[in-house]
């Protein structure tokens, strides 16, 4: 499984903090798993645009196509956080 987070407003947003996704052959990369996750309906695709996120796998701030596997934490969040 890979453990998804959301954070600030992608969370509040979407009103879940997180969630597990089953690794597949569509979610071996960080755009693979937001397109999974943005599928889900017209809200989640909204709050999921990849041209509005950073993501961070593994706690490391990363690219969309940075590879993910079964057992990474993965978490979405905007480009400003805080303040």
């Amino acid at each position: 499984m890979i453990n998804v987070l959301f954070f600030a407003q992608v969370r509040e947003l979407l009103g879940t903090a997180q969630l597990s996704v089953e690794a597949s052959e569509q979610t071996q990369t960080a755009e693979g798993l937001r397109a999974t996750l943005a599928a889900k309906d017209d809200k989640w695709a909204k709050v999921l645009a990849s041209d509005k996120l950073l993501v961070a796998v593994n706690q490391t701030i990363s690219q969309w196509d940075t590879q993910v596997s079964d057992g990474d934490e993965v978490a979405f969040f905007p480009p400003v956080t805080g303040g």
